[in-house]
């Protein structure tokens, strides 16, 4: 209830809030007192936020053709309001794997307030007894190998894998990472992964969601990852390198065997969600590695749980 006055108008009792509501009129200072607390203009914690999704497993290496390379997960920041006094869900995807002819995409992660996942990223390419198998599509694509298309990405996660030519003596592109296309592979060049990108939401300059690097292929050197956690490719008849785990990094891809033998690519780095508020979390589960950093706490999910403010 509030009356007319000149000059504006004027509340009779002082605003009231809780976790569950906010009312009455309010002044100037008294909003700008509990913006700074996140409950205005209704209750909630202002969170910022990184969601990088796992990243893709390295395509496999066969005689004389490597691996394409895995591409980084999906990786989106940003900011958002949080309710008080209801889990929020959060969800780390793992990093594929490179166990078959067909490594894994990555897994996706997700902020259940949040209505975009970061997807997981898309499998390297490879070519295993005559036939090829494609490089994946996800956060940021797969590099190809030997005669097939590389891999697309999802539109303000990441960037494509890099393409290759059509021979096998041609050597294999690098997957794609959260800061650029992944290398295109040639007669000299086996891909480089794509580079992460760098984010302080923990206090710390750190890259994430870097591309893995082609595995080497006919005497061409392997691409190198991407930084931010991509795994390098392997070298002749090598296992691909695995992405870094918590940076959704892709794995490289496995090096040209000298057999009719297979070399495996590198698994996909784990993702990771970050989560920094001025507002301390009334709870949380699943385990997250809790700091602090100019006035704000930072909540850094490892693997999945939820948190409550």
């Amino acid at each position: 209830m509030s009356e007319q006055y000149p000059g504006g108008f004027i509340s009779k009792n002082a605003p009231t809030v809780s976790t569950t509501s906010a009312q009455g009129m309010w002044t100037l200072s008294q909003q700008a007192g509990y913006q700074k607390q996140g409950v205005w203009p209704y209750p909630g914690a202002a969170l910022t936020y990184l969601i990088v999704a796992g990243g893709a497993g390295g395509g496999m290496g066969s005689q004389s053709v490597g691996g394409g390379g895995g591409g980084a997960g999906g990786l989106q920041t940003g900011t958002l309001i949080a309710p008080l006094g209801s889990a929020v869900t959060v969800t780390v995807g793992a990093g594929g794997t490179s166990t078959s002819s067909i490594s894994a995409n990555g897994v996706n992660s997700s902020l259940s307030v949040y209505a975009t996942a970061s997807v997981g990223g898309g499998r390297g390419g490879s070519y295993q007894d005559n036939v090829s198998y494609l490089a994946g599509s996800g956060g940021s694509g797969g590099g190809a190998a030997y005669w097939s298309p590389s891999g697309s990405a999802t539109s303000g996660q990441g960037n494509a894998g890099g393409g290759t030519t059509t021979a096998s003596s041609y050597g294999a592109g690098g997957g794609g990472g959260a800061g650029a296309a992944g290398q295109a592979g040639t007669t000299s060049i086996c891909g480089a992964g794509g580079v992460g990108l760098a984010s302080s939401i923990t206090g710390s300059s750190v890259f994430y969601a870097g591309g893995g690097g082609a595995g080497a292929s006919n005497g061409i050197s392997a691409g190198a990852g991407g930084n931010g956690g991509g795994g390098g490719g392997a070298g002749a008849s090598g296992t691909g390198t695995a992405g870094t785990a918590n940076r959704g990094g892709g794995g490289g891809g496995g090096g040209a065997t000298v057999s009719s033998t297979q070399s495996s690519g590198g698994n996909g780095g784990s993702g990771v969600v970050i989560i920094s508020s001025a507002v301390a979390a009334a709870s949380t589960t699943g385990s997250p590695t809790v700091t602090t950093s100019g006035g704000n706490t930072i909540y850094q999910f490892n693997s999945s749980g939820s948190i409550t403010f």
